[in-house]
């Protein structure tokens, strides 16, 4: 028998909104989380806005004498994941630890760790580096800080495929229980705010100084945010035993990747990427009622996503709603395709699209219809959540209304 994969909880950090009902209240309002950066000093920077998660009181999900030991990635990471199975009304200590899976996606990392370290280097020399600081560093310690918090003792992995992360990690989990070797899947991503981060997609150039404007004319870039995001992933049946509340089906995902360049896409392996989701899913193409899209707001992503649209879709292209929620959040790296996952799931849930706000000036290239300014009441069936990363690592997860 195959086993069949739902979604019964969800759990957000967001700079709109810490827990499922704060975000998606934002989300659909179409409020914007994009704010002057206070994480670090950034009076000497060209941009100065990013899209942080402002009241993060972690002590309020973690006992404080466990946070001296982990980083803002865990912090945010085991935060969304409680907010998740609070969601799900799921203990986990009724299930087989062995049987709960821990797979977290990332781009960063702990990536504040490292600058941690550079700073007491650069100051006092090695000696004044903290051993303590050195062990937050991996990208491994969320996935490890997740379990240990939980005390599962399962499956557990970090996937850093940066920017399609949250979507492989949801994916892995997918497979995990269609295979039989677990039966749940704490799946999702978790970025922090980094000094290295922000400067990086500074010095690429790749950063609007004030707003996200995906699909506009007038783009001028990405914004940089952070979060986390978690889905409970579930067998079917188990699910339908203890009458959880089912907010969508896994119905597969695709993986593709450029081998072109670093940074800039590529029209063919995005085409690639959405054609072995619809196949793995056995969907057919006149199905896809919406698309959440990658939509950093750069004027070469949101073109060659635009074009890949368009060949998927046929004639259809612009009968499909097709938007962007990072107008709100920012780019929130290896959380953003588990923020959208979840962003879908609500859609589907409740029949309502999220906008893509800060939309002006439509743009030739990108004539889709991106649900701009203001939310879209809509049946929502099949979903299709696009991610792709730096390097040409392309993930498109499809979800689908349960029971269809």
């Amino acid at each position: 028998m195959v086993r069949r994969v739902v979604v019964t909880g969800i759990g957000i950090v967001s700079s709109i909104g810490i827990g499922k009902a704060e975000f998606w209240r934002n989300l659909i309002a179409g409020k914007c989380g994009i704010d002057k950066v206070t994480t670090f000093d950034v009076s000497n920077y060209e941009i100065q806005r990013g899209g942080e998660v402002k009241n993060f009181e972690a002590d309020k999900f973690i006992p404080k004498k466990k946070l001296k030991d982990i980083g803002r990635a865990s912090q945010l990471a085991i935060t969304a994941t409680k907010l998740a199975l609070d969601d799900g009304e799921i203990d986990v200590t009724s299930i087989p630890k062995s049987k709960i899976a821990v797979i977290f996606g990332t781009t960063m990392g702990e990536g504040g760790m490292i600058e941690e370290i550079d700073k007491h280097w650069t100051a006092l020399g090695e000696n004044d580096v903290w051993a303590i600081t050195v062990s937050k560093y991996p990208s491994s310690a969320i996935s490890n800080n997740v379990s240990r918090f939980f005390k599962l003792n399962g499956i557990n992995l970090v996937i850093p495929t940066a920017c399609s992360a949250g979507n492989y990690s949801i994916g892995y989990g997918y497979d995990l229980i269609r295979s039989g070797v677990v039966d749940s899947v704490l799946a999702g991503g978790a970025d922090p705010f980094s000094r290295i981060g922000f400067t990086g997609f500074g010095r690429l150039y790749a950063m609007s100084p004030d707003l996200c404007r995906p699909f506009d004319k007038n783009r001028k870039g990405m914004m940089v945010g952070e979060g986390a995001g978690v889905l409970i992933l579930e067998e079917l049946e188990r699910a339908k035993k203890r009458k959880a509340n089912i907010y969508a089906e896994v119905l597969g995902y695709g993986l593709s990747c450029d081998a072109y360049h670093m940074t800039a896409p590529r029209v063919e392996t995005i085409v690639k990427v959405m054609e072995k989701a619809i196949k793995n899913s056995k969907i057919k193409r006149e199905a896809i009622d919406y698309i959440s899209a990658h939509g950093t707001g750069t004027p070469s992503n949101d073109k060659t996503e635009c074009q890949a649209i368009k060949l998927i879709l046929g004639e259809r292209y612009k009968e499909v709603p097709v938007n962007s929620i990072k107008s709100m959040l920012g780019h929130t790296m290896g959380a953003a395709s588990a923020i959208e996952a979840v962003s879908c799931c609500l859609a589907i849930k409740n029949s309502v699209i999220p906008p893509t706000i800060n939309y002006e000036t439509p743009d030739p290239e990108c004539d889709i219809d991106c649900v701009p300014k203001k939310l879209r009441e809509k049946q929502v069936n099949i979903v299709l959540n696009n991610s792709f990363a730096f390097g040409g690592n392309n993930a498109c997860l499809v979800l689908g209304k349960h029971g269809n």
